[in-house]
């Protein structure tokens, strides 16, 4: 029970990132810059004190993480807060979630890792259904906004990758975040000259961070050592539903009939792949 609340509310929390993004940037209550530093900041004061009240000797001495991975987490997060201000939530949710996983797979095959029919297959469907999202058309989404999603899904997979077999994920997060600040000052010097951010706007930009971000993340890892690696690669597919729910209820976007069809085939697929290999690894440990 205890497991099933916390991945439950961790799901909540990365969706909650979506829709979060899309009330302030879409209803221009503060630019993207901004956003993208208030984010970080308050992401990196939340995980700092959470990592000193769990570890406070390693708090206070050096920091974990790297430059690496702080960088694709700038990327991750300044590209998702400029493609929010061009499309939905649950849309722009479809398309990260599909890009992480595609960006994913891209790199264990670049890497040597070889598919089965059952995965080949469901990686196939995934990409037709995104290709099906992004075709032209009345409900197609921006381009530019899905390019740059794209791109923040890219970003977000290589953080993921960078971070793979960290011996302390929640340590190490909070050193990307805080690797960030500085740049993150540097983006909130627009807040001042612009003068275009409302005080909803900051306060929801603290919320992405500190709770749907930082607080997030912590639950999430608390989470993960209940879950094999499939069951928390498969949970994840909840996130661009309830984001697109929560752009429902909280932001007044239509559900069209692309984006049901689209969800239903990229994360069909995705959940194809990811237990196709599930069970090819598992072979492969009984052979051995």
């Amino acid at each position: 029970m205890r497991l099933a609340l916390l991945t439950g509310v961790a799901m909540i929390a990365f969706a909650a990132n979506s829709v979060l993004a899309r009330m302030a940037l879409g209803s221009d209550l503060i630019d993207a810059a901004s956003y993208t530093g208030i984010r970080l900041i308050s992401g990196a004061a939340l995980l700092f004190v959470l990592v000193s009240l769990r570890a406070p000797a390693r708090a206070s001495g050096r920091i974990g993480g790297g430059w690496a991975g702080a960088a694709s987490l700038l990327g991750y997060a300044l590209a998702f807060s400029l493609a929010y201000l061009m499309v939905g939530a649950g849309m722009g949710a479809l398309i990260l979630f599909a890009s992480v996983q595609i960006s994913m797979l891209g790199w264990a095959l670049w890497k040597g890792d070889r598919m089965s029919i059952a995965e080949w297959s469901g990686v196939a469907l995934a990409l037709a259904s995104l290709a099906y999202l992004l075709s032209p058309g009345a409900a197609a989404p921006n381009p530019v906004g899905a390019a740059l999603m794209a791109g923040a899904g890219a970003c977000w997979a290589a953080y993921s990758l960078i971070g793979r077999g960290s011996a302390s994920p929640l340590a190490d997060t909070a050193g990307n975040f805080i690797r960030c600040v500085p740049l993150s000052l540097v983006l909130l010097g627009g807040l001042a000259l612009a003068g275009n951010a409302t005080l909803e706007g900051i306060l929801l930009a603290c919320a992405s961070g500190a709770i749907a971000s930082g607080l997030g993340y912590a639950i999430w890892y608390l989470a993960l050592p209940g879950l094999s690696r499939t069951q928390a690669s498969a949970v994840q597919l909840t996130v661009p539903a309830i984001a697109a729910l929560g752009g429902i209820i909280l932001v007044g976007e239509p559900l069209t009939t692309r984006l049901v069809l689209a969800s239903a085939g990229i994360l069909g697929g995705v959940a194809l792949a990811l237990i196709a290999a599930d069970r090819r690894k598992r072979r492969a440990l009984t052979a051995a």
